[in-house]
């Protein structure tokens, strides 16, 4: 270890961006009747959310190693407020997907960054045990986001859940600068140059592609749901309530998914290992969510797999893809972020287009799939 930072604020800042996301998804249709938008505009308000988070981690990534972990963190925080105040006071949709657009941008810097300083802290033999915590973390974060949502979609609309999380952005700032200690930072200039270079050298690097493709995989899949599951809930005539209680199921699948993968790599059993059996596990479930789709909200049994899939996959996933960028953490994790977040992003917009759960799931397995057999046989 380097220097130390506690591990249970870590967690609440990288679960912070997920339950953002979450906490919004049940005010999805409030927000297309009160502006007066198609389903495919306010789904809109998540995939456009995708792409200004990836152009955030790559900017606070940057900013990591050019002005340190802790500056970037509450500029990032501070930025985040700033848009989730406006979103507050949005009197029509387009200032609403603006106000959306500046919250994602400052939001990322609770993924970037404190995966940056949990790079600084731990080495290669315990990098994987850190992140399989950060996955015990992520499975909380949706049941606290839908439920709250759920709960504000009725008394409050979509103005309340953005005052909650313009309250959150004092609280974890507040905290940031009273628990976070700066881990390490070059202090050299950063120039387009060298960020050209390196991501060069990345785009050229099989486990560095790989590993992008994968995390975009598994993310679609699960915000697939979010953003699509809303609206077959209405269809069937269930409340918001019901939606954000389904959280709960997924919650479940989340951290039995998370205890097995920590529980496997105290066996020592390889990450490699562990991925392959996230990939065809997710799968497997796409197919039984798109035999189910349009029988009503069955298809939360397949989905609890592949929610249990990806908390398998994801943490083995990030912690392995950098591991031979440790002397450039800070920018080479702005640049992974960028690239899998922008397919991320992408991704969202094709499934919002499509407007199908099942088909979605079954496309975004399957690319997981191909990806693995693809990257395998170069291996060979």
């Amino acid at each position: 270890m380097i220097k130390t930072n506690p591990l249970w604020l870590l967690i609440l800042l990288i679960m912070l961006p997920q339950f953002v996301e979450t906490i919004y998804s049940p005010v999805l249709p409030m927000v297309q009747e009160q502006f007066g938008v198609k389903e495919e505009s306010a789904t809109l308000t998540i995939s456009l959310y995708f792409i200004a988070f990836a152009l955030g981690v790559a900017f606070w990534g940057v900013q990591c190693d050019r002005i340190g972990r802790k500056k970037s963190l509450e500029y990032g925080l501070i930025t985040y407020g700033i848009g989730t105040l406006t979103a507050i006071f949005a009197p029509n949709f387009t200032v609403l997907l603006t106000a959306r657009i500046i919250s994602a941008f400052g939001i990322a810097v609770g993924s970037i960054v404190t995966q940056t300083i949990l790079r600084d802290m731990y080495d290669k033999d315990n990098i994987s045990k850190a992140f399989s915590w950060i996955g015990i973390g992520l499975s909380i974060s949706p049941v606290i986001g839908m439920i709250t949502g759920s709960l504000l979609a009725t008394s409050t609309r979509h103005q309340g859940v953005f005052i909650i999380l313009c309250l959150l952005s004092v609280l974890f700032f507040v905290l940031s600068g009273k628990k976070i200690t700066e881990t390490h930072h070059s202090k050299k200039e950063i120039t387009l140059h060298t960020l050209a270079a390196l991501l060069k050298r990345m785009v050229r690097d099989p486990q560095i592609i790989k590993s992008c493709l994968l995390i975009m995989s598994f993310n679609v899949l699960l915000f697939s749901y979010y953003s699509l599951a809303p609206f077959i809930f209405k269809e069937y005539h269930y409340s918001s309530y019901a939606f954000g209680y389904s959280s709960i199921i997924l919650a479940t699948g989340t951290f039995m998914g998370a205890k097995l993968n920590r529980y496997l790599l105290i066996k020592n059993i390889p990450s490699e290992n562990l991925v392959q059996t996230g990939i065809v596990t997710a799968c497997i479930a796409a197919v039984f969510v798109w035999i189910l789709t349009g029988k009503g909200i069955c298809f939360l049994i397949p989905y609890f797999f592949i929610v249990m899939a990806f908390s398998i996959a994801i943490p083995n996933i990030l912690s392995t893809a950098l591991i031979n960028y440790k002397t450039e953490t800070g920018s080479a994790g702005a640049l992974l972020g960028l690239i899998y977040y922008i397919l991320i992003g992408l991704g969202l917009v094709s499934i919002g287009l499509i407007q199908n759960l099942g088909v979605s799931c079954v496309i975004f397995s399957g690319i997981g799939v191909v990806v693995l057999l693809l990257f395998n046989q170069k291996n060979k």
